[in-house]
C-alpha cells in the first residue's frame, strides 16, 4: 500500500498564503480576486497558472515574470513561517511505525517545498517527492498520479491519495487510487461535495491517529 500525499492545505496549512498573494498581485494592477481567477489557478503547476493568469487578466508581462513576482511575495512564508497541520507528524510516524510507503505529488514550487518540509523536518518521511512542475503534468489529471504509482512500483488500486482539493481528488479517482479528502478552509465551498466523493474525509489527521496503548 503506498500513501500519496499532497502539501499544500494537505500538510501545511500554506493555501492562505498563496491567496495573499494572488490578491496582492492583482491588486498591484488594478485587479480583483475572483473565484473564476481562483479556481484556474488552484492546484495547477507554476507554468501553467502562470500562463493562465497571462490570459485571464490580458497582461503583456511574460510567465517568467509573473512567476518571478509569485516567487518573491511568497519565500519568506515558506522559509519561516507556514505552520504544519494539527496531527500531521503524529500520524506520518504512525504510518511509518506501521511500515507503511509514503511518497509526495504536489504541485508547489519545487523550492517553496523543499523548504517548508526542512522547516519542519518532515522530508525524511517520504520516498519520492514528484514535482507537478517538473514533469509538466497537471494534479486535475489522472496522469500525474499514474506516473507516481508506476516510478513506485505499486499498482493505482494500492494507493491511497490525500489531498485537500476535490479536482485532485476526482483525478486520483480516475486513476484508480483511492481517495481522503483533508479540510482546508481554502476550499470550503468545496467541502460538501468532497464529503460526498471522497473514500474518508477528514477535518484533521489527530482523527486518523491510533489511541495510545495501555500499559499491561
Amino acid at each position: 500500500m503506498m500513501f500519496l500525499f499532497d502539501l499544500d492545505g494537505t500538510l501545511v496549512d500554506s493555501n492562505g498564503i498563496w491567496k495573499e498573494v494572488d490578491r496582492t498581485f492583482l491588486a498591484r494592477r488594478g485587479l480583483p480576486y475572483t473565484r473564476a481567477y481562483y479556481q484556474g489557478v488552484a492546484h495547477t503547476a507554476f507554468p501553467q497558472a502562470a500562463e493562465f493568469t497571462r490570459e485571464f487578466c490580458h497582461l503583456d508581462e511574460s510567465c517568467e515574470s509573473i512567476m518571478a513576482e509569485w516567487m518573491e511575495l511568497a519565500k519568506e512564508a515558506y522559509v519561516r513561517t507556514i505552520p504544519i497541520k494539527p496531527g500531521v507528524r503524529a500520524y506520518l510516524k504512525q504510518c511509518r511505525a506501521e511500515g507503511r510507503r509514503m511518497a509526495m505529488v504536489t504541485s508547489s514550487v519545487p523550492e517553496h517545498c523543499m523548504a517548508v518540509l526542512r522547516q519542519h523536518d518532515l522530508e525524511p518521511f517520504f520516498e519520492q517527492i514528484f514535482f507537478a512542475q517538473v514533469l509538466k503534468m497537471d494534479k486535475r489529471e489522472p496522469e500525474i498520479f499514474l506516473h507516481a504509482a508506476r516510478a513506485c512500483g505499486e499498482r493505482p488500486e494500492d494507493c491511497t491519495v490525500f489531498d485537500d482539493s476535490l479536482a485532485a481528488c476526482r483525478a486520483a479517482r480516475k486513476a484508480r487510487m483511492r481517495v481522503i479528502g483533508v479540510k482546508d478552509s481554502f476550499f470550503d465551498s468545496d467541502e460538501k461535495e468532497m464529503r460526498g466523493f471522497c473514500d474518508v474525509y477528514i477535518e484533521s489527521f489527530e482523527e486518523l491517529l491510533l489511541p495510545p496503548r495501555k500499559p499491561r
